[in-house]
């Protein structure tokens, strides 16, 4: 045996490390394997019994959405079709509102393209 297995085998990490891993692990940003890989963990079931003891943590906002899908480009047509949807939402709010004010004031918010442009009123001049 090597000094390295020997000095994982009675390794101790802290409670803040463990829970550090967790709140990776729950991210989904990085799997156990790799976890155990990125802050060199010894024991193959180690992550997992963190895991299941600190289940109830809180975490962010952002990990409460969910572990990310595996596959990056996946997740990012998931992410911009949510975009679009709520920009959808967003635009029809908006054509909603321009019909109201044109109903009841009469007033038609959108500008053609053919409409003649404002005068400019003179900019005043500075009293001496």
């Amino acid at each position: 045996m090597d000094n390295q297995e020997v000095k994982k085998k009675g390794q101790t990490y802290s409670l803040a490390f463990k829970k550090k891993v967790v709140q990776e692990l729950h991210k989904g940003l990085l799997n156990r394997v790799e976890l155990r890989a990125k802050y060199d963990i010894g024991g193959k079931s180690t992550i997992s019994l963190w895991s299941k003891q600190f289940a109830t943590l809180q975490y962010h906002e952002k990990a409460l959405a969910g572990r990310p899908m595996k596959d990056k480009l996946k997740q990012r047509i998931k992410e911009l079709e949510r975009q679009l949807a709520d920009e959808k939402f967003k635009v029809l709010a908006y054509e909603t509102l321009i019909e109201i004010v044109k109903q009841e004031d009469g007033i038609d918010v959108l500008k053609k393209g053919d409409a003649k442009r404002s005068v400019s009123l003179p900019k005043p001049t500075p009293e001496n």
